[in-house]
């Protein structure tokens, strides 16, 4: 009897863990979802309990299969993707992470950022990583844990010590603590990684004083890397692909060929650039990184995140009380036809790209007796398609390339009022897509990829549907109201150097 078989993602992020099982044509079978605990011991520091991260997404994982009312031999292959950056370091031997883990969100870091930029180290790092040095990547986070738990550095040098993206640790604990390794997109998250040897580089391990023992082998994103041990799952199913989770999105999204975007509008937005088998280092602050390698092909992409987007609205909601659900931000924000001139700067936590100013802090502008709580609330969302205007300036002057269109995914795409404002003020082409699980299926394509689920990536594009396009509207205020953001963003740079 012919036995029907689907891919299980394994979708480990930020605030949640995730398991979505699709079929061969992209369809959704089931969904489990579950949140775990946000730790903030201090201001800027942002930790999470990696056993919590693993229990949580051992437990949906099952609850997905048994949701669709199958069991593990239905399962052909396991795809990965995960918050990027996010750092775990644990006992080679016992398997117990020695310190919670240190989330990309985090800032202890910075003056140690502070210190290398003025040791000259920039170039050097972004020649061979394709990043800009920053607290955001890896590389600080396990020094710091190195440096600060008791005898921590002594044992990682004894080579007792490992250390993992979540994509890694999630391996670990998934192939009964016996397969180390992560893919290339993370891996080229870590500030540890030379995107163009493929390799880990000596120059940067030795500069962070970090043992090369520690660090996970780095293979392709679609490859059968391991099997579950049962203790799960019933059956050794091959855990067959890995991306960090935009990566992940910009393959869901299907953007395979140069010169294609996406933008993930989450907490933040990340948008991506297809650049292909070069890799390009950036003039304009935007990140280089490894998109994706199958087989032995690599594709590289141009990365520009900020850092607060559907956040300003739940601020809004939480902080400000202006809105009682997220949902009557559109509402609210088209009652007025525009700002009357404010801006709000969202910069909760700095400014991303292309400005990488972790020290600015948010601003408000242009308020006058007649700006109301909808003024209030169409600034928050304006400010979300500013930011990512100033992203794609940046990527277009990076690769010469002028952008027609950009796919776009994530919870705040819901909002029409967004994305055609968006659509308005970058003159392009806004594509929604069909299936909004985008990143997990990027997972899931890598994966099905490596076992022939699917044959071929001609395959893979035919289940990619369009929902909505938003065409770019003629806009008389255009250039003026660009004028006024890049005010506003000044006024917040220069308030923050004081």
């Amino acid at each position: 009897m012919f036995m029907k078989k689907y891919v299980l993602s394994l979708d480990q992020g930020t605030t949640s863990s995730r398991a979505i099982i699709f079929d061969q044509i992209g369809n959704i079978i089931s969904v489990a979802q579950r949140e775990f605990t946000q730790i903030y011991p201090y201001p800027g520091w942002v930790e999470h309990n990696a056993e919590e991260i693993w229990s949580t997404q051992a437990s949906v994982a099952l609850e997905a299969i048994l949701k669709a009312n199958l069991e593990g031999e239905n399962i052909i292959s396991i795809g990965i993707t995960n918050q990027r950056e996010t750092t775990v370091v644990w006992d080679k031997k016992t398997g117990e992470p020695i310190f919670n883990a240190i989330v990309w969100q985090d800032r202890r870091t910075s003056n140690y950022c502070d210190k290398i930029k003025c040791d000259g180290l920039t170039e050097m790092i972004r020649k061979k990583t394709g990043l800009i040095i920053d607290p955001y990547f890896s590389a600080t986070k396990i020094k710091w844990i190195l440096e600060n738990i008791p005898g921590a550095k002594k044992r990682a040098h004894s080579g007792y010590l490992a250390f993992g993206t979540i994509d890694s640790w999630l391996i670990w604990n998934l192939t009964g603590k016996k397969i180390h390794v992560t893919d290339v997109t993370n891996a080229s998250r870590t500030m540890l990684f030379n995107i163009h040897t493929l390799s880990w580089d000596q120059d940067l391990i030795n500069l962070f004083d970090i043992p090369k023992t520690m660090l996970p082998e780095v293979k392709s994103s679609s490859e059968i890397f391991g099997y579950t041990t049962g203790h799960i799952l019933s059956h050794k199913i091959p855990i067959s692909g890995i991306a960090g989770d935009q990566q992940s999105a910009l393959f869901g999204q299907m953007c395979t060929k140069i010169g294609m975007v996406k933008n993930t509008y989450g907490t933040g937005c990340f948008m991506l650039m297809n650049v292909g088998e070069n890799p390009v280092i950036s003039q304009n602050n935007l990140i280089t990184t490894i998109a994706w390698k199958i087989k032995d092909k690599v594709q590289y992409a141009l990365e520009g995140s900020v850092f607060i987007a559907g956040a300003v609205v739940q601020w809004l909601r939480d902080g400000l009380g202006l809105l009682l659900s997220s949902s009557e931000a559109e509402i609210l924000a088209s009652s007025v036809e525009d700002t009357e001139g404010m801006y709000i700067v969202p910069a909760f936590s700095g400014l991303g790209a292309p400005y990488w100013d972790q020290r600015a802090r948010g601003t408000i502008v242009g308020i006058t007796r007649g700006t109301s709580s909808a003024h209030f609330v169409r600034a928050a969302l304006e400010s979300i398609a500013f930011q990512n205007m100033d992203v794609l300036k940046a990527m277009e002057a990076d690769s010469g390339i002028s952008i027609k269109e950009i796919r776009v995914d994530g919870g705040a795409t819901v909002n029409k009022l967004l994305m055609q404002f968006q659509s308005d003020i970058l003159n392009v082409k806004v594509v929604k897509s069909k299936i909004s699980e985008l990143t997990a299926a990027g997972a899931a394509y890598l994966a099905g990829l490596a076992v022939n689920y699917w044959n071929s990536l001609e395959e893979i594009q035919d289940n990619w549907k369009m929902e909505q396009i938003f065409e770019p509207k003629r806009m008389s205020s255009r250039l003026e109201r660009i004028q006024g953001w890049k005010k506003a963003i000044k006024t917040t740079r220069t308030w923050s150097s004081k």
